[in-house]
């Protein structure tokens, strides 16, 4: 990462100074061009006001001929009347040169000109005078690519130079810009972090609590081994040592029969175990997709209490079902699913006499679902980790009541899986109430 940044910044400094280099050329050259037709317009106008006198003295053509200066008149029919460096019958006619042809048109006319055989390029200015004539002033300066080659050659120098520093300071910059997140590689918890920018503070705060949740979900799926490893040796190793004893021949008729008993309930409870186990990695599939259908509560919840009426009436517990018809966008199974873990959960833990009341209504125009129970309650401190898997206020009560501790982890999932809120409420000795509001 580090190198394709300190390339990217080279290059683009590189790219940068090249350019600046071939802006400052082309702006030299204008400038240069600029100069030398002002230059040679004021000779123009200096020479006009001489009068022809001027261009007659044979010093005077000395000294032109000194400064690099060539005059030359032109007549309309493009016929040359004067010219300071030839005779004018040895010249052509300039009647199609391109400065004449401007200035006759439009007054005044430029152009420049390279010679192969003096290598020199000559500046022309051109003006009409007011009888008709062109007057031309000829200046000769150096080769202008033998001046922009010299010019480019310490343009390229300068810009070398530029993309050699700018290349040393990428590299600093890269590797201060890095350096907080290469810290946080070796020291995730945020420890010897040191100053940082503050526009890279969000992306370092970032990529360190996605760090504590890669471990606090790592550290969840090594607890919830640990946790499924005990919960099922449990119930096997009740298997294994009944199983035993019958096979030894040591069980009586009678105990037999109750060591079989024992064994039925064991594997029902291995079996409630695997079957809520699957249903969780089910739901912790992130990727999966459930088929959404309109589901009413009232009615979901009136299937569920008459399938558990039977358990109900086992632990002496009445059910009751209040609220109307309320419609919302679902999963049916996992409703279904949902309803089961938390009617189950208020028939085994309460008292016997109790009562397990559902409610689905409407709530501040939001579907609401209330499951209350008369039970034995749940502490205060214990209020916020029910939803844990295989977390058990009563573990000698719940495991003999048939509960995996896996029932309201599969509710805050399916909650979750439908943006539903859960709310817990409870009392010992008074009973809890769990409501979701979807």
């Amino acid at each position: 990462m580090k190198k394709k940044i300190n390339i990217q910044l080279i290059l683009l400094s590189s790219f940068a100074a090249m350019a600046a280099a071939a802006a400052s050329m082309a702006l030299f050259y204008s400038i240069f061009k600029n100069q030398v037709y002002d230059d040679i317009k004021d000779y123009t106008h200096i020479i006009q006001a001489s009068g022809p006198g001027f261009l007659e003295s044979g010093k005077s053509r000395a000294l032109l001929r000194e400064d690099g200066i060539r005059v030359t008149v032109v007549k309309k029919d493009g016929s040359v009347s004067y010219d300071s460096s030839m005779g004018q019958k040895e010249m052509e006619n300039h009647k199609g040169r391109p400065e004449i042809k401007e200035a006759l048109e439009h007054g005044s006319g430029t152009t420049v000109r390279w010679s192969a055989t003096s290598s020199l390029h000559t500046f022309y200015y051109a003006e009409r005078m007011e009888d008709g004539t062109v007057l031309r002033i000829g200046k000769d300066s150096g080769n202008i690519f033998h001046m922009l080659k010299r010019t480019g050659i310490l343009a390229l120098g300068l810009s070398l130079l530029v993309i050699l520093l700018c290349g040393f300071l990428s590299r600093c910059l890269t590797k201060k810009l890095l350096s907080p997140i290469e810290k946080l590689a070796l020291h995730p918890d945020g420890a010897s972090q040191g100053p940082i920018y503050q526009e890279i503070e969000p992306f370092i705060q970032t990529i360190k609590e996605q760090h504590i949740n890669i471990l606090d979900h790592v550290r969840m799926r090594q607890e919830f081994t640990a946790n499924v490893s005990h919960e099922l040796k449990t119930p096997l190793t009740a298997i294994s040592g009944y199983a035993e004893l019958i096979e030894s021949g040591m069980a009586g008729e009678q105990d037999a029969k109750r060591f079989a008993h024992e064994i039925r309930t064991s594997l029902d409870r291995l079996l409630d175990l695997i079957n809520d186990i699957l249903k969780l990695s089910e739901l912790d599939d992130t990727e999966q997709e459930f088929e959404l259908e309109q589901v009413d509560l009232y009615h979901a919840a009136r299937s569920c209490l008459d399938m558990m009426d039977m358990q109900a009436a086992k632990q002496g517990v009445t059910l009751h079902l209040q609220g109307k018809p309320c419609i919302i966008s679902a999963n049916r199974n996992l409703i279904d699913e949902l309803l089961y873990n938390l009617c189950s959960n208020a028939i085994r833990y309460n008292n016997r006499g109790g009562a397990v009341t559902v409610t689905a209504a409407l709530e501040h125009g939001r579907p609401m679902l209330l499951v209350e129970d008369t039970g034995i309650g749940i502490p205060k401190e214990y209020q916020d980790r029910v939803f844990e898997r295989f977390y058990r206020v009563d573990k000698g009560r719940s495991r003999q009541e048939g509960g995996t501790g896996l029932g309201l982890a599969i509710v805050k999932h399916i909650a979750a899986q439908h943006n539903a809120e859960i709310f817990l409420e409870s009392e010992p000795g008074k009973g809890t109430k769990v409501k979701l509001i979807f």
